[in-house]
């Protein structure tokens, strides 16, 4: 399959107006750049000034001397990081979890997109599309009721298992079952809205290649695996790279609310490590170490798997 680039020449003769200034375009695109002020002005001050507090990293913060006036410890922080067991259990959970949310729950929005886009009618369509995309909208405290009101020890679930005399069976608050129940929770909750991105991508299919595979005798499997997935690899890839960017990033109110149940041994994830080592017992250097670990690493693994991204002859994040 070839692909025609087309490239506008000017005829011969014709100059080729300069560009405008940016000043001129700066005033031209004004109510998008004011727009856009409020989402610029969030991420300066939330995401790139809080920045500087990665300095309590290698202080022993207290918070009524300030960053000038704590003490600096060097790397002290990060060597107590190491010694500590309860950092390892916390960053063996976060690793366990997120490699099951990457093998089961970010295929399911692409499952569920390539279904979606297989239905005929609009109307059933769009009524699919809006009862899957509802949990998105719900709060984890509601997500999590739910599931207790299911699939706790005086839920539906065991409610029905006693009605038919069989013993109830442990699932919220199992810690053996915990790890399987968060990324099942993940995907009932945000599968419906992920599918948005693949289902604008599977609108930009050209419906001439599944026309030209029929007529050769391609049947649903092999037009899937040689016409749709080639069409929308590069935004597979780059939601795989952004999605590995945040492997250590798994999420903190899901983990927040259950914590309790299952016990830090099982349900302990670096960022409620964080939170209860820096709020909780005030050990803000500490904390502040343990963050700037997590955001090192997951640098590392989006630059890494943006490489391999190029290497695929992908653009992924960024070009080489």
């Amino acid at each position: 399959m070839t692909t025609q680039i087309t490239v506008d020449v000017a005829p011969p003769g014709v100059e080729t107006p300069p560009p405008r200034p940016r000043r001129s375009r700066a005033r031209a695109d004004r109510v998008l750049l004011l727009l856009a002020a409020p989402a610029l002005l969030y991420f300066l001050v939330f995401h790139y000034g809080s920045l500087f507090g990665n300095a309590l990293a290698f202080q022993e913060y207290v918070p009524f001397l300030g960053l000038r006036d704590s003490e600096w410890v060097g790397l002290a922080n990060f060597q107590r990081m190491v010694d500590d067991p309860g950092f390892w259990s916390a960053v063996g959970n976060t690793l366990l979890i997120a490699v099951l949310q990457l093998v089961f729950f970010f295929p399911a929005p692409l499952a569920l997109a390539l279904l979606l886009h297989s239905i005929v009618g609009d109307v059933l369509r769009r009524f699919v599309q809006s009862v899957v995309y509802l949990p998105h909208f719900l709060s984890w405290v509601i997500v999590i009721a739910l599931f207790q009101h299911m699939l706790g020890g005086a839920g539906v679930l065991n409610g029905w298992f006693s009605d038919l005399g069989i013993g109830g069976i442990s699932i919220i608050g199992n810690p053996d079952l915990y790890r399987p129940l968060v990324v099942v929770q993940l995907i009932w909750k945000e599968c419906g809205w992920a599918t948005i991105i693949f289902l604008a991508a599977l609108t930009q299919v050209d419906q001439q290649l599944y026309e030209a595979s029929a007529l050769d005798g391609a049947g649903w499997g092999r037009r899937l695996w040689h016409v749709t997935l080639p069409s929308i690899r590069a935004v597979i890839v780059l939601l795989l790279v952004l999605r590995l960017g945040e492997f250590l990033s798994i999420g903190f109110e899901q983990f927040f609310l259950q914590r309790q149940a299952v016990g830090p041994e099982a349900g302990e994830v670096l960022d409620t490590f964080v939170y209860f080592t820096g709020f909780a017992d005030g050990d803000f250097g500490y904390a502040a170490a343990v963050g700037l670990f997590k955001g090192v690493v997951g640098v590392a693994l989006i630059y890494a798997a943006n490489k391999i991204a190029h290497r695929l002859g992908e653009q992924g994040v960024y070009r080489r």
